[in-house]
């Protein structure tokens, strides 16, 4: 801090410009009647994260390097406290509040090692808690990856936790009890006023949850509504006293669900949140990984009120600093101004002690990486995956297939012909020719997603695969386009973009699933030259089809999943099963697997996209 001029210079260098606009004061109060506290002011600073995805350090464990993006943002827990050191100096720590909104113990090589590895459920202790603690949180609220390893890992998290997992949506399945603690409530002791300021923090957590960890959560656990429950528990807040309502909310705030209509509560609801709940003042979003830097929504359950939201971004990017201005008029607290800014943690240094804290844990992952587990004939690239055909995607669905194949043999389904499904989850992700490590494998599948085998007829696999081409713009030329002009294109029945992880690319494991995506037809109308083994696909001929969970139960409302009969759920995670088929294998020969069945045309004309591999193959 002294390098960096002192906290008060340091914070005003970091914040960005719209920092100017909030009101100067800082914890102060004037002088009103004695001993009533009129005319009392008082600034609450609230700093928040959210979606630090198991990043402590600035590293990247699949490029074993530095962490940096094309915008050169840092990354890490260790730089957010210093961040936090920084505004607590400034602001002063008795008046600040630090929360986080979720997506804490699931994301990176760091975090699966001690959920799969070295279990922290047999004796160790989380780094993400190491840091957490070390930074001094409040409280936080659970996010939905918070479940991807199952209710011991996260309840012996918790248990490992100085600070509370909030969620007054996470409910038993039985009683409706909430089963985390829904809220704390926090005092703050102003100079001139009887009475302390008492702030109520409330933790929700997306409904969505109930489908993407289905196999975690049913039988145990429900997820009713954002709003619904905010509804039940800011009311309690107020009667216990709270002057300040402020809600951590592990749900997006822009509108929509990607599961569609396969819950009744909407995945998205922070907006709504802000809008239709009374009391509620403030609110840190969470989950849809963007930056929100300052929203003052209009709440329509109190007219003429605005309800601050913000978000920072993910992965310990950046720090939310919300003010909260109030007023006492000798009886009670008014808030006068609520303001956010965002600060980047690009322009801190890490924390020295929080680094320390988990440089082992670091080391040991870091060995655990970079252990070579096989060789490769010839370099794979899932960067052009998205628009064209290519060996890292059909390598995931070959080991998919064959694995659901084997599963199956001496069933009464081991007769059908298997296909696979698997999205681009990593543009970086590549397999290099020669030595292959768990990392270089590992980045091809960056999710926790278990392997399952469902039962399709081939009028649903159509279905299916017209449903992921949404993913394309419509073009009526064949190019040459940018890659970025031709993906991503929102989807009409959600409003949102589609993410690359919500395109799907069909394969056959023993003969050819071949098709053409025309982009230059309607959404539903865009799968032509569909064909099995070289004929056209009956529309009655049943298929397995190795999925994974996430999609399975809904995630991307991809059609007919859900309702489709279940041949195999070993709860083998893909990521796991393409680490030990290398190892197993010792060698992978792209050439046994590769097949180029897809393309993109329109109008039947090749569609030339920037980056493609020359001849349209990777």
């Amino acid at each position: 801090m002294a390098v960096l001029g002192g906290a008060g210079a340091a914070a005003a260098l970091l914040a960005t410009p719209s920092a100017a606009q909030a009101t100067p004061e800082r914890g102060s109060r004037e002088k009103g009647k004695p001993g009533k506290g009129h005319g009392t002011t008082y600034r609450l600073t609230v700093l928040g994260t959210t979606d630090t995805h198991g990043n402590v350090l600035n590293w990247d464990y699949f490029k074993d390097a530095v962490y940096d993006d094309s915008a050169h943002n840092d990354i890490g827990l260790a730089k957010i406290a210093t961040l936090v050191k920084l505004m607590r100096e400034e602001r002063g720590a008795h008046n600040t509040l630090v929360l986080d909104a979720g997506d804490t113990i699931q994301g990176t090589p760091l975090a699966y090692y001690y959920a799969k590895i070295d279990p922290i459920t047999g004796g160790s202790v989380h780094p993400m808690a190491k840091a957490m603690n070390a930074i001094g949180y409040d409280a936080a609220a659970l996010g939905n990856h918070e479940f991807n390893y199952g209710i011991d890992t996260l309840r012996t998290f918790e248990s490992q936790c100085d600070f509370p997992l909030l969620s007054a949506n996470t409910v038993d399945w039985v009683t409706g009890a909430p089963a985390f603690a829904p809220h704390v409530i926090k005092s703050y002791k102003v100079p001139g006023v009887a009475k302390p300021l008492k702030v109520g923090v409330l933790g929700l957590v997306t409904p969505g949850v109930a489908i993407w960890d289905k196999a975690n959560v049913e039988g145990m656990l429900k997820f009713p509504g954002i709003v619904e429950q905010a509804k039940v528990w800011v009311p309690k807040l107020k009667k216990a006293g709270c002057d300040l309502v402020i809600v951590s909310c592990h749900s997006g705030a822009k509108p929509g669900s990607s599961y569609g209509d396969a819950l009744p509560f909407p995945e998205n609801a922070s907006r709504q949140l802000a809008e239709q709940v009374a009391g509620i003042d403030a609110v840190l979003v969470g989950h849809a990984h963007v930056e929100i830097q300052e929203e003052l929504v209009d709440s329509s359950a109190t007219p003429g009120k605005k309800v601050l939201i913000t978000e920072p971004s993910k992965w310990g990017m950046r720090l939310s600093v919300m003010d909260l201005d109030l007023v006492h008029d000798g009886k009670h607290w008014s808030l006068t101004s609520a303001h956010a800014h965002l600060l980047n943690a690009n322009t801190a240094p890490e924390d020295a002690a929080v680094a320390a804290l988990v440089r082992e844990d670091h080391a040991v992952v870091r060995t655990y990486v970079n252990s070579v587990i096989g060789t490769c004939k010839a370099a794979m690239s899932a960067a052009t995956a998205r628009f064209e055909d290519t060996s890292a995607i059909d390598f995931i669905n070959h080991v998919q297939a064959d694995a659901v194949k084997t599963a199956l043999a001496g069933t009464p389904d081991e007769s059908l012909p298997v296909l696979s499904i698997a999205a681009p989850f990593n543009r970086d992700a590549a397999i290099p020719a020669g030595n292959v490590t768990v990392r270089d494998v590992a980045g091809l599948y960056i999710y926790d997603n278990t392997l399952l085998g469902i039962r399709f007829t081939g009028a649903q696999v159509k279905a299916y695969l017209e449903y992921s081409a949404i993913y394309f713009e419509t073009k009526s030329t064949a190019g040459p386009f940018a890659p970025d002009d031709v993906t991503n294109a929102v989807n009409p029945g959600t409003g949102l973009e589609t993410p690359d992880y919500n395109y799907d690319i069909m394969g056959g494991l023993d003969a050819s699933l071949a098709y053409d995506i025309d982009i230059a037809k309607p959404v539903g109308q865009r799968i032509t030259n569909l064909t099995y083994a070289g004929a056209p696909i009956d529309p009655a001929k049943q298929f397995v089809i190795a999925i994974n969970n996430y999609r399975q139960s809904g995630g991307g409302n991809f059609p007919g999943v859900t309702t489709a009969p279940v041949l195999y759920n070993a709860q083998v995670e893909i990521r796991q099963l393409l680490i030990d088929w290398t190892t197993a294998q010792g060698v992978i020969d792209p050439a046994t697997f590769t097949t180029y069945d897809w393309k993109l045309v329109s109008n039947g004309q090749p569609v030339v996209v920037q980056g493609a591999a020359e001849g349209g193959r990777h």
